[in-house]
């Protein structure tokens, strides 16, 4: 989905943790990193347990030089994982914590 249908669907009324974290993505594919990590935010304000959004968040800031922040954000999805049970985000946040601890 592009990114103008994505922003139609969630101006039409749909809206919500999913779409906002595609458009988040999409987004800061696109180069537009301040427009998605704003749209990752409304993602994780809609389900706060949405441990996807917090891992693109991160990313998104530790590839800005955020390293504190993407660290805290990190940490914050990693606990959301744990809570929905999603093993997959848990391992690799695990892994982005102890590299950033090492470093």
């Amino acid at each position: 989905m592009d990114i103008e249908a994505l922003k139609k669907m969630i101006d039409g009324g749909r809206d919500g943790a999913m779409p906002r974290l595609t458009l988040g993505e999409a987004l800061a594919r696109e180069g537009d990193t301040q427009a998605a990590q704003a749209h990752l935010r409304r993602a994780i304000e809609f389900d706060p347990d949405y441990s996807a959004a917090w891992r693109a968040l991160g990313r998104l800031q530790l590839k800005a030089g955020e390293r504190e922040a993407a660290a805290e954000t990190f940490r914050s999805g990693l606990e959301a994982a744990r809570r929905r049970g999603d093993m997959q985000i848990v391992k690799e946040l695990e892994v982005r914590l102890k590299r950033l601890d090492e470093q």
